[in-house]
């Protein structure tokens, strides 16, 4: 008998692939090309829309905006980033990963993620609302408002992160791992078809699926 394939099918997340020695930059600057570059020394309000940002990692800043609008990252790493406000709407970003810091607004909304990571991120709300979320995987992440509203996910996962709330309106989900995030709330129920869950989160749930289905509960 054939072996069942695993289920959900986990991402496949790859470190990025940096060279071991970086040139030294500051900054960054829009529609310019960014290539293995240790880059330092990031303004308050930083502009990087529609640049090429490959092989760099962005040393640990603190900065008000910045701005990735229409950027592409490859094989990129972001080291503990403070910042009130990350703009990186219609960005594409493969092999990235955002370690640690703190995040007020990360607007990643219809951006294209692939292979990409978060660790340990403080965020107070994320948008991927109608992006592209390919092996994408959310690790020791809190994360006040996760907006979901008509993503298409596939092979994403989570854990050991908290959310307050998940608005999951037109989700497509496949492959969606949600066993690792503790959410006190789900905006529309009816869209998580196509995701995991544990039988706790069931149970929590209940009255959310319940209201969905037109359900009456009564003791």
């Amino acid at each position: 008998m054939a072996r069942r394939a695993e289920s959900p099918a986990p991402p496949r997340v790859s470190p990025p692939d940096l060279p071991p020695r970086l040139d030294d930059a500051q900054g960054l600057r829009p529609r310019d090309e960014h290539f293995r570059l240790e880059i330092t020394g990031l303004m308050q309000k930083s502009d990087a829309s529609h640049s090429e940002i490959s092989e760099c990692r962005v040393a640990a800043a603190s900065v008000i905006d910045l701005t990735l609008t229409g950027a592409t990252l490859v094989d990129v790493v972001i080291d503990e980033l403070r910042a009130t406000t990350v703009t990186a709407r219609d960005a594409r970003l493969k092999r990235v990963r955002i370690a640690g810091g703190r995040i007020g607004t990360l607007d990643l909304a219809d951006a294209e993620l692939d292979e990409v990571e978060l660790r340990g991120v403080r965020i107070d709300y994320l948008s991927l609302a109608n992006a592209q979320v390919d092996d994408v995987l959310i690790a020791d992440c809190t994360i006040t408002t996760l907006d979901l509203p008509q993503a298409r996910c596939d092979r994403v996962a989570f854990e050991n992160t908290r959310s307050d709330e998940v608005d999951t309106r037109g989700l497509r989900a496949d492959d969606v791992d949600l066993r690792g995030l503790e959410a006190l709330s789900y905006t529309d129920a009816a869209s998580l078809r196509g995701v995991t869950l544990s039988s706790r989160q069931i149970e929590l749930l209940a009255p959310a699926f319940a209201a969905t289905l037109g359900i009456e509960v009564q003791d």
